[in-house]
C-alpha cells in the first residue's frame, strides 16, 4: 500500500463472461478505477477461452497495479460440466493474479451479498445499487458481472478493514 491508497481487483469469473472491478481505497473510502467484462470467444476451445481470461487480467493487473485480489468462490451447480468450466475460469483468473504477485482472497457469494447489502440472499439489483452507492457512482452503466466483481472487491476491503481493527483491539 502506498500513499495513493490500496488498489484491489475483484473478480467474478465465468467461462463466457468474467467480470472485473478495480478499486482504490484511501482513508476508508473506495473509489472506482475501472470495471468491465472479459468476453471469451464461445466458438473457440476451452484452452483458448482460458487464455483470453488470463491474458486480459494480466494486462489489467500490469496497467493498474493492484496489490491484492478478491475472487468469488464457485457456487454448487447442478450441472457438473458448468461447475467444471467455472472452476477452470477461476483457475485462469487466479493464475493471472498469482503470476503478478497478488495475494488472492476468496469469498462465498452469500458472504459478499451480506457484506454489501446486509443479507446473504440479496437480489443482484440490490447488490448493484449498493455497489454504486459505495463508489459514489450515479446511474452506472456497467454489466451485471462487472457489478458482482466490484461487490467482491468492496467486500474484500471491508473484511480487510475489520481484520485490521480486530487485530489492533487485542
Amino acid at each position: 500500500m502506498s500513499g495513493n491508497g490500496l488498489i484491489v481487483i475483484g473478480l467474478d469469473p465465468g467461462s463466457r463472461v468474467t467480470g472485473y472491478g478495480i478499486v482504490r481505497e484511501i482513508s476508508g473510502q473506495a473509489e472506482l478505477i475501472e470495471t468491465g467484462t472479459i468476453r471469451t470467444p464461445v466458438k473457440k476451445d476451452m484452452g483458448t477461452r482460458l487464455g483470453v481470461i488470463f491474458d486480459k487480467l494480466d494486462e489489467l493487473i500490469k496497467l493498474h497495479g493492484p496489490v491484492e485480489a478478491a475472487i468469488e468462490n464457485v457456487f454448487v451447480s447442478k450441472n457438473p460440466s458448468s461447475a467444471l468450466k467455472l472452476g477452470q475460469a477461476r483457475g485462469a483468473a487466479m493464475a493471472a493474479c498469482a503470476t503478478n504477485g497478488l495475494t488472492v482472497s476468496e469469498y462465498e457469494p452469500s458472504k459478499v451479498k451480506k457484506n454489501i447489502v446486509g443479507v446473504g440472499n440479496a437480489p443482484k439489483d440490490q447488490v448493484a445499487f449498493m455497489v454504486a452507492h459505495c463508489l459514489s457512482v450515479k446511474k452506472p452503466k456497467w454489466a451485471e458481472d462487472a457489478s458482482d466483481a466490484l461487490a467482491v472487491a468492496i467486500c474484500h476491503l471491508n473484511e480487510r478493514r475489520m481484520r485490521k481493527l480486530t487485530c489492533t483491539q487485542r
